[in-house]
């Protein structure tokens, strides 16, 4: 096979790499594909997409995550076990070890994009790698320069990105051969021991995590959406919410499905990609992010192929961890500027195994930042060895892994743009109804088109003059009926064959979220009784 073996010009040295062999710089995808191909390192897969294996990481490894203990920022980083400590001394060494490593491959490839679609709040970013399979990933899922711009590029955060280099624990202080490392003042990430492309991404959104809250911003792991009267809605929510595929809406402008910014001008992506789950990926439930998974150009991870390229998005037999990046464009309902106004509706997504929440609630804003705070959904039994029955997890503001600094900051923030916009606040079970989730339970999903139903009638404003009742748990307040909805959905005990069962579990749960707000002490008085009742 013919390789392209056009290098562009850019020194690496003031980055301390000496680069033996040729730097590629913002490589077309045609070039990208050509040299992972030649280095058998990925696949083709029918339709086009770019077909890679992860190896023995197919997610994040949180527990190998640190940040550089330095003198301008250790005031504000919120130490323990999200940002383990690394002191600067260890990172200077090791930095120099990945400098060297890199400096003698065969060939390096950079990427030098920008992180936020809002140029008054973007970085320039620099992600140096070894494969072309991570250069494609961060040219998809971050936002390409105009040709002007590039040439007159000056980047402003680094990361030195090493998969197949491991840290000696006992020498460089990490806790494995794997490692994400982030220096807060120089905004420089240090990455190796994994091949899972998302550690990239997740570097960049703590580094924003950490930046942007100087700068009056509030950043958020949310997805986001703009109707046709320019109303915008932002969905907070964790892994298998619904976060991505309820904002993928035919009727609604996306402007992004995982990471964004609300500052003094509205709402605006932090990315120029999405990173879907894919596992059970089908073309009626998801058409938009099925016809973007089958592009050329689309990084599809660890989805199975056969020897003929056709790609099984139900095979898990990998990891239910699979991904599809693609670019924003290739949804067409996309919003090209990535950038909007101030929310006219704030969603929170849970999908709750426990199967006593409501399919929708409405919130005031002290029980809005109670929930921030909490960032609940829950796990299925089974789906885990050991995991029996449901369980809660809890993850601060929807994003805990990513969080620099102490929860209560972006909590902080959160209140005060509620009160100056008075958006509308949701919570949205997207999990389970009539009793826990399969398979010790003989409970049910909650049908996607009654959740749809009552998100369009929310971000439309029909469900401003509908009656409400009072949760006698949770204390929200939730529709009574809706034309379209069945009724029984509403009032969750009722589809319980016992309805002493769900007030147990209900009240288990309840206890739940108690246990975990302990640790928000400092939340205020008015935050902390907006919780459920125990």
């Amino acid at each position: 096979m013919r390789v392209t073996t056009t290098a562009a010009a850019v020194d690496l040295a003031e980055h301390g790499i000496r680069a033996r062999g040729p730097v590629y710089r913002n490589p077309t995808t045609s070039v990208l594909y050509e040299h992972a191909l030649a280095r058998a390192e990925a696949r083709i897969g029918e339709g086009g997409p770019f077909v890679v294996d992860t190896g023995r990481h197919t997610g994040r490894s949180p527990k190998d995550k640190f940040a550089v203990r330095e003198p301008q920022s250790e005031g504000r980083i919120w130490w323990g076990t999200v940002n383990n400590e690394l002191s600067l001394d260890r990172f200077e060494a090791l930095r120099s070890k990945v400098t060297d490593y890199l400096g003698g491959l065969e060939a390096l490839y950079v990427i030098d994009a920008f992180a936020g679609a809002d140029p008054k709040h973007r970085i320039a970013l620099r992600v140096v790698t070894s494969m072309p399979y991570h250069a494609l990933f961060s040219s998809t899922m971050f936002i390409t320069p105009t040709k002007k711009e590039l040439d007159d590029f000056d980047p402003e955060a680094l990361v030195l990105h090493a998969p197949a280099f491991e840290a000696d624990p006992g020498e460089d202080g990490t806790r494995s051969g794997t490692f994400s490392i982030f220096h807060p003042t120089r905004r420089e990430i240090l990455i190796g021991g994994t091949f899972y492309a998302g550690e990239i991404k997740k570097s960049i959104f703590t580094l924003l995590n950490d930046s942007l809250p100087l700068e009056g911003v509030l950043p958020m792991h949310c997805s986001a959406n703009v109707g046709s009267d320019g109303d915008v809605a932002i969905f907070f929510g964790l892994s298998g919410t619904g976060k991505t595929t309820l904002s993928a809406d035919p009727e609604r402008r996306l402007i992004g499905d995982d990471e964004h910014g609300w500052g003094d001008n509205g709402v605006f992506n932090f990315e120029g990609g999405c990173y879907a789950k894919t596992i059970n990926l089908s073309p009626e439930a998801e058409p938009e992010i099925f016809a973007a998974s089958n592009m050329f150009g689309t990084v599809l991870e660890n989805v199975a192929v056969d020897e003929n390229g056709f790609l099984d998005f139900d095979d898990s037999s990998k990891t239910e961890n699979t991904r599809s990046a693609y670019k924003l464009e290739k949804i067409p309902n996309a919003l090209p500027t990535k950038t909007a106004g101030h929310p006219q509706n704030v969603v929170f997504l849970a999908a709750d195994a426990f199967a006593v929440l409501p399919p929708i609630a409405r919130l005031n804003h002290a029980q809005a930042r109670y929930y921030f705070l909490s960032g609940y959904t829950s796990k299925l039994a089974g789906t885990e060895m050991g995991v029996t029955e449901p369980e809660p997890t809890f993850s601060a503001c929807f994003g805990s892994p990513f969080l620099p600094q102490a929860p209560a900051v972006y909590s902080a923030m959160l209140g005060e743009k509620l009160a100056e916009h008075d958006p509308g606040i949701w919570l949205i079970n997207t999990g389970w109804t009539g009793g826990p989730a399969e398979p010790t339970g003989d409970g049910h999903r909650m049908p996607i088109q009654a959740t749809r139903a009552l998100l369009h009638a929310a971000l439309s404003g029909r469900l401003d003059d509908v009656e409400f009742r009072l949760d006698p748990t949770f204390g929200f307040e939730v529709p009574v009926s809706l034309p379209g909805v069945d009724h029984s959905l509403l009032d969750p005990r009722s589809t319980w064959a016992d309805p002493e069962a769900y007030d147990r579990q209900a009240g288990r749960l309840a206890e739940m979220f108690r246990r975990n707000f302990e640790q928000f002490a400092d939340a205020g008085d008015d935050v902390r009784s907006a919780g459920p009742g125990v």
